[in-house]
């Protein structure tokens, strides 16, 4: 099922990522994950694409596993280091798969990294072209609730996410963020700017005190101060932590629905336990 399918119906629905193995012989391991969370009934489930393309392989096949769990999958692409002929080669394998859904990425750019010849995807807005020529597939994107680290502004940034979406987008997938009010202020100015196509929310539940640096460094996201005595608090008890980080992102969540938003995608970090602890905390919400 395509995921423009999904999201149009204004009704909640909560999605998971997943990211594959950087080996073969862990990729049964990661399957038995995807078997297990899709018990928890996401409305779909992303898996994500390594650096370089180095486990596109382990993606489509996650992506297989996922639809045979019942679930329908969302595979993610990067283009940065890829030429044109690779990614019609990996398009071509999302559909032998039965994927249906793509999130076009651009990727990130590695320190000292000089683009390539014309051969090479320079933007996400190619690759998003691409796939579209292609046919077939419904394609999402990514945005930033607090501006791309590489953009001068909001401005700048609003006007590249309305060019980027003008391409084709279906749907677009925020960065984690963990200050709702952040989310819902770049709601109303993606609304301003008229990029009108449904915005899934990106949580990440923090379950351990190392973790929360590491998401920072990679999304650049403010952390509440309310979060940070969470951390104080709990931070030094494993247990007491994980099942803080559950409540947190679960009561993150809800505030969201109460002010409107209904999709939400849920970076589970392969943990299937705390996936379903988040949903059973909502529940009745869910089912509303």
């Amino acid at each position: 099922m395509k995921i423009s399918e999904i999201l149009k119906n204004n009704k909640v629905t909560v999605s998971f990522e997943v990211f594959p193995p950087k080996e073969w012989g862990k990729l049964e391991h990661t399957r038995a994950i995807v078997s297990e969370m899709a018990k928890s009934n996401p409305a779909f489930m992303s898996v994500t694409y390594g650096a370089a393309g180095t486990t596109a392989g382990f993606t489509s096949e996650l992506a297989g596993a996922i639809k045979e769990s019942g679930v329908t999958p969302l595979s993610h692409l990067t283009c940065l280091t890829s030429t044109k002929d690779k990614i019609d080669s990996v398009l071509d394998d999302f559909a032998a798969h039965g994927v249906e859904n793509i999130l076009a990425l651009r990727g990130d750019i590695p320190e000292g990294f000089v683009f390539p010849d014309e051969q090479h995807f320079h933007y996400a807005y190619e690759l998003i072209n691409t796939i579209r020529e292609k046919g077939g597939f419904c394609i999402g994107g990514a945005c930033y609730p607090e501006i791309h680290p590489e953009s001068k502004n909001r401005v700048e940034d609003l006007a590249h996410l309305k060019e980027k979406v003008d391409c084709g987008l279906d749907f677009l997938t925020t960065q984690m963020f963990f200050d709702n009010e952040i989310f819902l202020n770049f709601k109303e100015d993606c609304a301003i700017k008229g990029i009108d196509v449904p915005i899934v929310a990106g949580i990440m539940p923090i379950t351990n005190a190392n973790q929360i640096k590491r998401s920072i460094e990679l999304s650049n996201s403010s952390v509440p101060k309310k979060f940070f005595k969470i951390m104080e608090r709990f931070g030094g008890n494993p247990d007491s932590m994980k099942q803080a980080g559950i409540i947190y992102a679960t009561e993150q969540i809800i505030d969201l629905m109460a002010n409107g938003q209904n999709n939400i995608h849920i970076y589970t970090m392969n943990k299937p336990e705390v996936a379903d602890a988040i949903m059973k905390g909502l529940s009745h919400i869910i089912n509303e």
